[in-house]
């Protein structure tokens, strides 16, 4: 890059995806190409902590990537139920907002152009346009993360249902009468399949007395058990961590065996946190999968695949949603066939 190309991207206005999921708040600098440029992280406290919090660290995290730059549109990835008009967060088990006027709020509060969708959406936008999905016309993209988000691509386009709401497959009845979810019912896949899952089956096997490099690793941490140090106890042959990965795995393969059967996509792409694990989390699906599905020696089985970006994929999804809508820079790496805009 010349001397004036650097000049003239520095004084152009900055694109900013930000991911707001139950426990942080994630915000990028994302280029027209996909690539994460400048990243801010902000822990929130979960599903019941005050509205002014998440908003707060949804600031704090923007004014650090755009330090001190000019800001040309924010794009919202959001945990929860968004409305077909991209106004609204109907819904969200994992945030304060219920009902919110999401989008204009935001509009207001920062002035500059907020679009707002699911983070699944987004990150189904991320893996199509650059990752793992790209050059499949029909295709699954799950998010684990806190709970499980998901979104569905048919003949190109990204399909949102009537109300907006399609691909919450977290919130599926897989266990009726099963344990009690944040979205009110019980029994829902999130509950089974999903960071929360992860670590409360390593938790109860560490309340059991088990020892190893699980134990030793939450006793020298501060902030307790967490999905991360599971992650680290498993590449290290932690019996339970490895246990722990087993059991979400297998309930991951399981659901993702009932989408197949409904949608027949050509792959699913595996995101979000817990998707950092790799193989520790997809090998147990992959074999649950071919275990689960209907009919599976007499199909392709589509491959269940690790998402591009991982728990980056919502913030380049939301800041490739919000550039397009700017009409400054077409993504890159579009299909040639049957490709309609998302």
């Amino acid at each position: 890059m010349s001397i004036v190309q650097t000049a003239a991207a520095a004084l152009r206005p900055v694109v900013v995806g930000v991911d707001v999921g139950g426990t942080k708040v994630l915000a990028a600098e994302v280029s027209p190409e996909g690539e994460v440029l400048r990243v801010a992280r902000r822990r929130t406290p979960g599903r019941r902590v005050e509205e002014a919090l998440v908003e707060t660290a949804m600031d704090e995290a923007v004014a650090e990537v755009v330090a001190g730059r000019r800001l040309g549109g924010v794009g919202v990835a959001a945990a929860g139920f968004v409305d077909a008009a991209g106004e609204r967060v109907a819904f969200a088990p994992h945030l304060p907002w219920r009902g919110r006027r999401v989008r204009a709020h935001l509009a207001e509060r920062w002035r500059v152009p907020v679009l707002l969708d699911n983070d699944a959406n987004c990150a189904a936008r991320a893996e199509a346009s650059y990752g793992a999905a790209v050059g499949a016309d029909d295709a699954l993209v799950l998010t684990l993360g806190t709970g499980i988000g998901g979104a569905v691509l048919l003949d190109g386009a990204l399909h949102r249902g009537s109300n907006g709401m399609a691909g919450e497959f977290g919130h599926m009845q897989v266990v009726p009468d099963g344990r009690g979810c944040e979205c009110g019912g019980s029994g829902c896949w999130e509950q089974y399949s999903s960071g929360n899952a992860l670590v409360r089956h390593a938790a109860a096997a560490l309340a059991d007395g088990a020892t190893g490099a699980l134990a030793d690793l939450v006793a020298a941490s501060d902030d307790g058990l967490t999905g991360p140090l599971v992650t680290q106890a498993a590449e290290q042959d932690d019996p339970v961590a490895v246990a722990a990965f087993a059991s979400v795995g297998d309930w991951l393969g399981v659901g993702v065996a009932n989408l197949v059967a409904a949608f027949d996509p050509a792959v699913v792409v595996v995101g979000g946190g817990v998707s950092a694990a790799g193989d520790l989390l997809l090998a147990p699906a992959r074999v649950a999968l071919e275990r689960s599905l209907v009919a599976s020696t007499e199909r392709v089985v589509p491959p269940l695949l690790e998402a591009r970006f991982g728990p980056e994929a919502g913030v380049v999804g939301a800041a490739s949603m919000v550039r397009d809508a700017l009409g400054r820079t077409p993504r890159t790496r579009r299909r040639s066939r049957r490709r309609r805009p998302t």
